[in-house]
């Protein structure tokens, strides 16, 4: 049976989240939490559909916008990067000195499968959680971010690190396992690196976690630093400039914040 490549990596990049995520529910959840939560899962997920309902219609609409975002971006012709370049110059190249074939792999798992574990895992860990708030929150302020990011990427053109200083900054996501450019290729196009998207949407994973501690102690460290290194691994791997990253860290900041006053605001109607 011949399996296409796009599969094959995708079944890796989500196995490694799988595994994952097995690992959290059972150590962090816990199997007593788990048992006393599967009565009432029908009524979480009632009371969540709204917010869950949001990001799904964002999701929808940013995967329909990006397939002409592009064109309107270039009709618009505000492209960033050298600006972007002027500010920080070749800052990722001293990033990258540190690399090795060790690292560059675990980078590299910790941005494609340690990412969308970071990014699921919450919703499984707060729909067992005696606190709704903190699924609902995570759910519109993903929304938010997805929203506000697809903005960002139709007004304006950026171009990677590794586009645009290929003498400088090696593309080591791509030149080491060159086959994940068919996933990423799936879900962007190289002139949208600002912000960044995996920098904001870890940073607001992050900081819901840290609000849920005394829930889940273990999580609220686990995903800041999970988080942290999403973050350094964008630009270790040459795909966003340090820019990306810092205001990637305020879109997350910002998304919380909304989805704060969002579920504040629907809970006083109420």
């Amino acid at each position: 049976m011949n399996v296409s490549p796009l599969v094959s990596v995708l079944v890796q990049v989500l196995g490694g989240a799988a595994v994952g995520l097995v690992v959290a529910t059972v150590g962090i959840v816990g199997p007593s939490r788990l048992r006393t939560g599967v009565g009432t899962l029908r009524d979480r997920l009632r009371e969540a559909a709204p917010y869950l309902g949001l990001l799904g219609l964002v999701l929808v609409v940013n995967k329909v916008a990006r397939d002409f975002g592009p064109d309107v971006s270039w009709a618009l012709g505000w492209n960033v990067t050298g600006l972007i370049y002027a500010v920080e110059g070749d800052f990722v190249h001293h990033v990258q000195s540190v690399r090795t074939p060790t690292l560059t792999a675990v980078l590299s798992a910790v941005y494609l499968s340690g990412y969308v574990f970071l990014l699921t895992f919450p919703f499984v860990a707060y729909l067992f959680s005696d606190d709704r708030r903190p699924l609902e929150l995570t759910a519109v302020a993903y929304a938010a971010n997805y929203a506000i990011g697809l903005t960002c990427y139709i007004l304006f053109v950026s171009y990677g690190p590794r586009n645009l200083l290929p003498g400088q900054v090696e593309s080591l996501l791509y030149s080491t396992y060159p086959q994940t450019q068919i996933l990423t290729g799936e879900v962007n196009v190289n002139t949208n690196v600002f912000p960044s998207l995996h920098t904001s949407l870890s940073v607001t994973a992050a900081i819901v976690a840290i609000s849920t501690y005394r829930t889940y102690p273990v999580w609220a460290l686990v995903a800041p630093l999970l988080a942290s290194t999403v973050a350094f691994a964008t630009m270790y791997l040459g795909i966003h400039w340090a820019a990306d990253v810092v205001f990637g860290v305020v879109l997350g900041v910002v998304s919380v914040a909304l989805g704060t006053w969002v579920i504040e605001r629907r809970t006083t109607d109420a």
